[in-house]
């Protein structure tokens, strides 16, 4: 019987399957020769493959498209990006190669909306739908972007009192959206979002406080995020018809409201054995909202999507090598990595999240349950289990020190450094890992340059003072 680890991955699971394939016993993603990479530029590292992004983005955009088409849907599909899921320039532009628009969370992302704008990667025409609790330093930002034509700028209420900056500060006339406060799932330890507007409270704030300015300002979106993201089941069902009964309610008094904002993402893949209905789930949404619509007799709304992690997660992995193994008991074998998980992949312990893990090399060798241990003193810097499956199994590494066992980590492109802080002091002083970008270039082709070195010592001293 065999027992390599290309034996059990392929007992386990469907393999090769979209985005991983092996080739002479070394994995390959997206295509990438993952082992030349190591080989140019060693480990640890981070990649990003910039053309995951469109992919993505292309794949949302076409199946609402099929689906309002298949509903004789009457409003517009608008795809959106949050920019927290990561601000880097070259995630952020090339997104905006596939024609979408973009959702901000604080008053620092409008200076990025300006820089993109001074270099010609957006006009003002593009959507810019400002979400978060808003500090005066936010307003005041979102008022100049409006003031200087940026004409699809949509604030989106987060408290009754925020509306009045807006009226002081605005000087054209301009578009709202309020945010429905979401009710939390079971499991959660409060019952309701400290975010947006009480449902019950909005039909009386637009009646006092909206009604009668529009040619001031104008209620033009009503918005809602859920923090689990789109996924079918009661709880989310519920979630999004409150919602939506809440719009057709609105949409009789207030004619100028004319779009619904789904925040909350799709799920991506963090295991092999991942499996996910888009095209279900967004005939549904579409047809949900249609017949709700149709009912209350009003006329059907824009869909607007805010897509963080869907966008760019899966165009990440994070690579490491098996520096020693370690055998600490008679249950237990420890791989040492070259890097830690609490400054590489804060979700992985912060959250518990589970990544794809899978073995760059070695795939002919036998397997052997596993725990993954970090370079820090911290005793929570380890990975012991995966999504599918509460265990490690990786291949065994044989003693072979001509080659070591090289590790992927991989859909980790959302959240990560923006949770970790990038270029600053990480856990025990640990580096952030070197940092290559692949993407084509003028002439259509594939190339791989170094967007960050790996942090020196020098770099973190100065930060604390002793340079």
């Amino acid at each position: 019987m065999s027992n390599t680890y290309t034996d059990l991955v392929k007992q386990t699971f469907y393999f090769p399957q979209e985005g991983f394939e092996t080739k002479d016993n070394n994995l390959f993603f997206n295509g990438l020769d993952l082992k030349a990479i190591i080989e140019k530029y060693g480990t640890p590292l981070k990649l990003t493959y910039l053309p995951k992004i469109g992919t993505q983005i292309n794949k949302a955009k076409t199946l609402f498209e099929q689906a309002l088409k298949k509903h004789k849907y009457e409003g517009k599909y608008h795809y959106c990006y949050c920019t927290k899921s990561s601000h880097f320039s070259f995630v952020v532009e090339e997104a905006l190669q596939h024609d979408i628009h973009l959702e901000t969370s604080f008053a620092y992302d409008i200076e990025i909306i300006n820089n993109l704008y001074k270099r010609r990667k957006i006009t003002k025409d593009i959507f810019i739908i400002c979400n978060g609790f808003k500090q005066k330093t936010y307003t005041s930002r979102i008022a100049r972007l409006i003031n200087t034509g940026f004409k699809n700028v949509i604030p989106i209420l987060d408290n009754k009192e925020e509306l009045d900056r807006y009226k002081r500060a605005v000087r054209e006339p301009f578009k709202l959206g309020i945010r429905v406060a979401a009710e939390e799932e079971p499991n959660f330890p409060f019952y309701t979002s400290r975010l947006g507007f009480r449902a019950k409270d909005i039909l009386e704030f637009y009646v006092d406080q909206i009604e009668g300015y529009e040619e001031k300002f104008q209620l033009k979106m009503l918005h809602i995020f859920l923090n689990k993201g789109i996924k079918d089941d009661i709880y989310y069902w519920s979630e999004l018809n409150k919602v939506i009964n809440l719009y057709c309610q609105l949409k009789k008094i207030c004619p100028e409201l004319d779009s619904i904002n789904i925040g909350g993402g799709f799920p991506i893949k963090h295991s092999l054995g991942f499996e996910y209905n888009y095209a279900f789930m967004i005939n549904e949404i579409v047809g949900t909202i249609k017949k709700a619509c149709k009912k209350a007799k009003v006329p059907m709304p824009n869909i607007f999507t805010e897509f963080g992690s869907f966008t760019v997660g899966e165009s990440m992995a994070h690579i490491y090598s098996v520096l020693a193994e370690k055998i600490q008991n008679d249950r237990e074998i420890w791989y040492m990595i070259d890097s830690s998980f609490i400054t590489t992949l804060p979700d992985t312990w912060g959250i518990g999240e589970k990544f794809l893990l899978l073995p760059i090399n070695k795939w002919d060798n036998e397997y052997q349950r596993v725990v993954l241990g970090g370079l820090t003193c911290d005793s929570h810097d380890y990975y012991d289990s995966e999504e599918h499956v509460n265990e490690v199994f990786l291949p065994k590494t044989n003693g072979d020190n001509k080659e070591p066992l090289y590790l992927g980590f991989f859909h980790t492109g959302a959240y990560q450094d923006q949770i970790s802080g990038y270029g600053g002091i990480k856990h025990c002083m640990i580096p952030s890992p070197k940092h290559i970008i692949i993407g084509y270039d003028k002439n259509g082709k594939l190339h791989d340059w170094v967007y960050a070195k790996e942090q020196s010592a020098q770099s973190m001293l100065k930060i604390l003072g002793y340079l």
